[in-house]
């Protein structure tokens, strides 16, 4: 695969030592992160140590300073990981719930929280899904009420990835009237009084991200831990889900490489009536064609990271990046696992478990559907020019 026009020399170095830190680090110990439905917080720390858990934030905060176009590179590079909960664990820290901090929060909140999230010794996570209200945010039905120089804080959320072991929450809860207007973010810390974390709950892929629900029952947080201004975290919540979106779509093209990769090594190498079973036609140009979808869609995921990085509002493009990808995901481990026979359905196999992981990723984010109704809407703003 081609790098794109959008990275630069050093973001190279940065995929070589992601890679290394994988192979060393991750892929080892992936069926036991799966049964032990958790990733190690230890390597987490490992990773803030490399300085790979805060890229975008402000070095005064232990952070980098990096552009999108480098998150971007991080991410796909992590992807190549077979193990999607370890993947998932780290991208949900860096990419979906530590940016409310770094976007909303104030001086003290910065200084209080993101120096240890940058060193991985304070996981987050991001609770803003409910039993009814998934990509429809402004449907939302947890509350919090203003008492003095606290909320109490009444509802529950689902699906919470991080929300096991994580030491900071970032909640959406309704301060105000119905709707988008009327929604802000708290957040909550691991321990508060009110706040009931169930236990993992069981899933098809992901095995070794724990994913929770979360219960509060007057649950009393500080007035101090809210995050921008109240009523105003629906904006905060849609300006993030882009950053979410593009991580979910360098994760699905990650997995998409290490998959035809393994799919390629293993049709080389397997032999079929005498002969590798990349002597047949169909086999080599099904995977030729899925290469040449995944390069195109890598080619995507560079040019909406550059667009964040000018300022260009993309909401299309993002739409179209993660509604392509999630699918695309799905496509070519559909076909990768075929090629591998019987082998690739057993649970040691890494392609099995690039399977199970991908299904998600047309789901989780915004569904397939949520997307294409957002490239929809915005069919009149010169989508064929």
């Amino acid at each position: 695969m081609t790098d794109s026009p959008f990275t630069r020399p050093e973001h190279a170095d940065l995929r070589r030592q992601v890679a290394r830190f994988v192979q060393q680090e991750v892929e080892p110990n992936a069926l036991a992160w799966d049964e032990a439905g958790l990733v190690p917080r230890e390597v987490l720390r490992r990773m803030g140590l490399l300085g790979w858990l805060g890229l975008r934030y402000a070095p005064e905060h232990g952070g980098a300073g990096a552009d999108m176009v480098t998150s971007a590179v991080f991410q796909e590079a992590l992807s190549r990981s077979t193990c999607g909960g370890f993947v998932i664990t780290v991208l949900v820290h860096t990419d979906m719930a530590s940016p409310h901090l770094a976007h909303a929060g104030n001086a003290a909140q910065k200084a209080r929280w993101l120096p240890a999230v940058c060193r991985g010794e304070c996981i987050t996570a991001v609770a803003v899904t409910e039993p009814d209200a998934g990509s429809d945010v402004a449907s939302l039905r947890t509350r919090a009420v203003r008492d003095g120089d606290h909320y109490v804080l009444n509802g529950a959320k689902m699906f919470i990835t991080n929300g096991v072991h994580a030491d900071l929450y970032f909640v959406a809860a309704r301060t105000g009237e119905a709707g988008a207007r009327g929604i802000s973010i708290l957040a909550v810390e691991k321990g508060t009084p009110g706040l009931r974390v169930s236990r993992a709950l069981a899933k098809q892929g992901w095995l070794a991200s724990d994913t929770a629900e979360l219960a509060f029952d007057n649950c009393r947080v500080p007035a101090a831990n809210l995050l921008g201004e109240e009523n105003g975290g629906f904006y905060a919540i849609m300006r993030n889900f882009q950053t979410e979106r593009i991580a979910l779509a360098a994760m699905a093209i990650g997995h998409c490489l290490s998959a035809l990769e393994l799919t390629f090594r293993y049709v080389t190498q397997r032999q079929a009536f005498g002969a590798p079973l990349w002597d047949r036609q169909a086999i080599r140009q099904r995977l030729s064609m899925l290469a040449a979808k995944v390069e195109a869609a890598r080619q995507l995921l560079y040019h909406c990271a550059w667009q964040v990085d000018q300022g260009v509002e993309n909401v299309r493009e993002v739409s179209m990046l993660k509604a392509l990808t999630g699918e695309l995901a799905n496509e070519v481990m559909y076909d990768c696992q075929q090629f591998h026979g019987g082998i690739g359905y057993m649970r040691e196999s890494p392609i099995e478990r690039l399977v199970r992981d991908a299904r998600i990723l047309a789901i989780g984010g915004g569904a397939t559907e949520v997307m294409l109704e957002e490239v929809a809407k915005r069919f009149d703003r010169g989508l064929l020019v």
